[in-house]
């Protein structure tokens, strides 16, 4: 039985590490063309090298997306060598744990540009193209605590509640396109970041992993667990769904208020 992703063609930013290159090997086992934006360079070719020595259809190209130009010319790459973009899954991102007082201007606005202004970029040069191709899916990762505050996290907290708004304004705006907006709200997962969180934290990987006991599920997740979240939202199976926020962190925010 053939896939309904076989041929569609899936612009994924943070393409090269975590859940991005998790969602990158699930598209493109499903048949889906990959196209891989990162500031990673070497990341980005190995996965498009794997992707394309298990003969699948992949490309990368090296931006910041959190820079304007950068973001024009990626969707103008992938236009040139895909003809169409069909998904945009917007994922890169980084963290600075640090209360307001503590998080330095710079800091603030790499976490705001790359996690926040980086999604309303790429959809500035994607939306049109998915309008004039008839619609399309656009899914931003946002994060359990863009829906509720964490500790020594201002800017991360901030630009991830922006994601959740800015993915429901967007929803509104674009219906009339049939291009359905979405984000996924992961908890902690078994990622970069997440050893990059314990490093500013002072503390072990194996601490934040730790702390995945106090979930309903008792762990914290995998990529691909996350991964399939973004196919589902991706999907004919998700088709009346947009301007959702999808929580998916093993029972982390069961609780909250």
């Amino acid at each position: 039985m053939g896939s309904e992703f076989a041929e569609k063609v899936i612009l994924i930013t943070g393409g090269g590490h975590g859940i991005g290159a998790a969602a990158a090997r699930c598209f493109a086992e499903a048949g889906a063309r990959v196209a891989l934006a990162d500031v990673d360079r070497q990341a980005g070719d190995r996965l498009s090298e794997e992707l394309i020595a298990h003969h699948r259809q992949a490309l990368f190209v090296e931006a910041d997306v959190s820079e304007g130009r950068d973001c024009k010319l990626a969707v103008e790459r992938v236009l040139d060598t895909f003809g169409c973009i069909d998904i945009l899954f917007n994922n890169a991102g980084i963290t600075r744990r640090a209360n307001v007082v503590e998080t330095t201007e710079k800091e603030w606005d790499a976490v705001i540009d790359t996690n926040l202004k980086s999604v309303f970029l790429m959809c500035k040069y994607v939306v049109p193209v998915m309008a004039s191709n008839g619609g399309g899916v656009i899914i931003n990762t946002a994060s359990g605590w863009g829906l509720v505050g964490g500790k020594e996290a201002v800017s991360y907290c901030a630009s991830k509640g922006g994601v959740v708004l800015l993915t429901k304004a967007m929803a509104l705006d674009h219906g009339k396109d049939n291009i359905r907006v979405n984000c996924i709200c992961p908890g902690d997962t078994r990622t970069r970041m997440l050893v990059e969180e314990a490093r500013q934290l002072d503390l072990s990987t194996d601490d934040l992993i730790e702390e995945g006991i106090y979930r309903p599920l008792g762990r914290v997740g995998e990529p691909g667990e996350v991964a399939a979240s973004v196919m589902y939202l991706a999907s004919s199976l998700a088709s009346f769904v947009t301007g959702t926020a999808l929580v998916v962190d093993g029972g982390g925010l069961a609780g909250s208020a």
